[in-house]
């Protein structure tokens, strides 16, 4: 078992990226970028990270840009000699956990990268500014790390189409890959936010699985996108404790298909079982009847 080495600073991260295993100038450098408190699904972006990369990174920052005034942001989980013990083992390298002040030595930064109108749906439309804060800290990370391939997980579905974008449009020479979402046994996606559902909670999480299902089950027996969506809201809307923000079918701008849309799309759903905030999300393939 590798525990991987841990640095806060960017003096210390450069040392480390030059001393690691598989550097060299055809070296392959992954990152793996999270807010800790991880788990399982974290561990499998690492994973999938180590067989596309002589050398992985992972970053640990809960980045205040990205969190609203009534948002968790102090409450956020945090547990980083617990995050250490996960990731012995799993194939990191490099763990970076720089402060805020390491981060952003200025304060707040004046320039900020800009989601456009993505940020502005779905989840922006909830969270306004919660895009161009994740933006921009994916940036400077991108730039400190410098990596050849960076993963994120499926479940943050709009989040990763946010990041391809910037790194289309803003030519950032890095290739982003999707990992598949991680559930755990009753269906539930993986989350650091499930810490925060009771029993009772817990129970009432698992329909936003199910409304996914539904939606799939739709698309497989050829129904139009309106009747797809319809099937996720349906199920979603009558389990009781769970508060329904959004249900939408969307491209990959996180743009509302057209009712003929046919081909793929993203069923995505967010809604609120108690205090707690939940999203998950499954691609699907529209075929229309």
């Amino acid at each position: 078992m590798t525990t991987p080495r841990l640095v806060r600073t960017r003096t210390q991260l450069a040392e480390a990226l030059d001393a690691a295993p598989g550097t060299g100038a055809r070296a392959r450098r992954a990152v793996v970028m999270t807010m800790g408190a991880l788990h399982e699904g974290h561990l499998a972006l690492v994973r999938a990270a180590r067989e596309r990369a002589d050398q992985v990174v992972v970053t640990i920052f809960v980045n205040p840009l990205q969190f609203g005034p009534s948002e968790d942001l102090d409450r956020y989980p945090r547990d980083l000699e617990g995050d250490l013990a996960l990731l012995a083992g799993a194939g990191a390298d490099v763990v970076f956990a720089p402060g805020v002040e390491e981060m952003y030595p200025a304060g707040d930064p004046v320039v900020r990268v800009s989601a456009g109108a993505l940020g502005e749906r779905l989840e922006g439309a909830h969270r306004p500014g919660h895009f161009d804060g994740v933006l921009t800290v994916v940036l400077k990370l991108m730039h400190l790390v410098r990596p050849d391939v960076a993963l994120f997980g499926q479940k943050d579905a709009q989040q990763l189409m946010a990041v391809r974008g910037m790194v289309a449009d803003l030519d950032v020479p890095v290739e982003v890959v999707a990992v598949e979402t991680v559930r755990d046994e009753d269906g539930v996606a993986l989350s650091s936010r499930n810490a925060y559902l009771d029993a009772e909670q817990r129970r009432a999480a698992r329909a936003l699985n199910r409304s996914l299902r539904a939606a799939q089950a739709a698309a497989e027996d050829g129904a139009p996108a309106d009747e797809v969506r319809r099937a996720a809201a349906d199920v979603l809307g009558s389990e009781p404790g769970v508060v329904v923000d959004y249900v939408a079918l969307v491209d990959d701008t996180a743009t509302d298909v057209p009712a003929d849309r046919t081909g793929r799309a993203v069923l995505a759903v967010a809604a609120r079982v108690g205090s707690t905030r939940l999203i998950d999300n499954v691609v699907l393939t529209l075929e229309g009847r």
